[in-house]
């Protein structure tokens, strides 16, 4: 980053009006030189001081968005090359390939199983998020990426050829596509075509040299949102690439390799478990785009995860959102428990529950992602905060009773709370998650 917050902050209209989404220019300022945000989100900044920032503030890997809509997916933004040293901004997209040599049936039993495989999980849903369409004949590509397109989600137009391409791109320049992709030879066609479309573009070629002569090409003709492929026909070469240009990028300032990445695993292996493992690693280092053959949910799920854990901030403690949970049957007459929102609070207790077969609601308290005894320790579980939660939550209209069941490590403010919540009895629960379902099934019996 060639500029700290406060070189930033200098040259900003310090009006603190919060527009750019944070309440300060001083906030502002920092974001933008953690790469967390963009100068195009301050309407005030004046030319000048734009045209001084824009290229000194954008991150070592900068920011690519692709396809249009609420399933545009955005790559790059990231400043660090391991998590450990602040985080990873944003998630790898996975995409499923189609190509026209694919019959109807087959394109759309993977379209089919890209809109199916979604799962929940902390609040998100878990899912692919992209597809790419392959092919080299013009009029049979064009068709392809139209469907594909109608699914919403964003479309990476393959070819070896740039009419091909240019066609698909056309097509659907609407949707933002990734064209795919220019080499030495196209690199001129393919940038005026991606300037004309308003698309990004990617570069592919087999040297490290080439790679950066055509993004200094794209970048010259005013593109900013540029994709790498490397070509690696194997996993030990891809993981190679993406290692060293994450490193140039970050360690080096290497502007002309600062972009994201794509991984066409799927053209490494005919195995699919050889497959995800290949994904597993590109997740890992540091692909913006993986490519699958097929979407399975024993091998997407896996990775899903991995993803999930990679890209949370290691600062920050995964988190539940607040809320009434229904685990199983529930009546008017099921057992109410509260916890707190730590994640792996939830699915313990949760679990639990679910395993006792009586069907409860789950209150679920926001505390920052603290455990319970952390937040109540912090203040954060406290009478007064889960007395406002029960009143605001609506739980008092689904049951009957009024009786709240909360940890047993949290018994000590049970008074405190019966005066908070008039009209209710405050129960105290088990102290271990592994005694949940001896006492619901006792509480159930009473």
């Amino acid at each position: 980053m060639g500029l700290t917050g406060i070189d930033i902050f200098k040259k900003l209209p310090k009006k603190n009006c919060g527009e750019c989404g944070v309440p300060t220019c001083l906030a502002f300022a920092m974001a933008l030189a953690a790469g967390k945000t963009e100068l195009a989100k301050c309407p005030y900044v004046s030319p000048e001081a734009a045209e001084s920032l824009s290229e000194a503030s954008a991150p070592p890997v900068r920011p690519v968005v692709i396809g249009a809509g609420d399933k545009a997916w955005r790559l790059g933004a990231e400043t660090v090359e391991f998590r450990h040293e602040k985080t990873f901004v944003s998630q790898p997209a996975f995409a499923v390939l189609v190509t026209t040599d694919m019959d109807d049936a087959a394109v759309d039993a993977k379209l089919k199983a890209l809109a199916d495989l979604q799962y929940e999980r902390i609040g998100l849903t878990l899912c692919a998020n992209m597809i790419v369409a392959r092919g080299d004949d013009a009029a049979k590509l064009e068709a392809l990426a139209k469907k594909a397109a109608d699914t919403g989600y964003p479309v990476v137009v393959s070819s070896s050829s740039a009419d091909a391409v240019a066609a698909a791109g056309k097509a659907i320049a609407d949707k933002k596509p990734l064209l795919h992709a220019a080499t030495p030879a196209t690199v001129d066609a393919c940038g005026d075509l991606a300037k004309e479309l308003g698309c990004p573009v990617a570069v592919k070629a087999d040297s490290y040299d080439a790679i950066m002569e055509m993004t200094k090409n794209l970048q010259a003709k005013g593109l900013k949102e540029i994709i790498i492929d490397t070509g690696a026909a194997g996993i030990k070469q891809a993981f190679l690439d993406q290692v060293q240009i994450r490193r140039a990028a970050i360690k080096n300032k290497e502007r002309a390799l600062g972009f994201p990445t794509i991984a066409f695993v799927c053209d490494m292996t005919d195995d699919p478990m050889m497959e995800a493992m290949y994904a597993s690693v590109m997740v890992a280092k540091y692909a913006g785009i993986v490519v699958l053959s097929d979407l399975k949910g024993e091998s997407l799920f896996p990775l899903l995860l991995e993803r999930l854990n990679i890209y949370t901030d290691p600062q920050r403690p995964m988190a539940t959102t607040q809320g009434i949970y229904e685990i199983g049957q529930v009546t008017e007459n099921s057992p109410v428990l509260i916890t707190s929102n730590f994640s792996l609070t939830y699915f313990i207790v949760s679990g639990e529950i679910e395993a006792s077969r009586v069907g409860s609601y789950l209150l679920v308290l926001d505390t920052d992602g603290l455990s319970v005894l952390t937040a109540w320790a912090a203040g954060k579980f406290a009478a007064d905060a889960i007395a406002i939660f029960v009143k605001k939550s609506g739980i008092e209209e689904k049951v009957k009773h009024r009786k709240l069941i909360i940890p047993g490590f949290a018994a000590q403010i049970s008074g405190e709370l019966e005066e908070e919540l008039s009209g209710w009895e405050i129960q105290i629960g088990p102290r271990e998650a592994a005694h949940i379902a001896a006492f619901l099934k006792q509480w159930s019996a009473d």
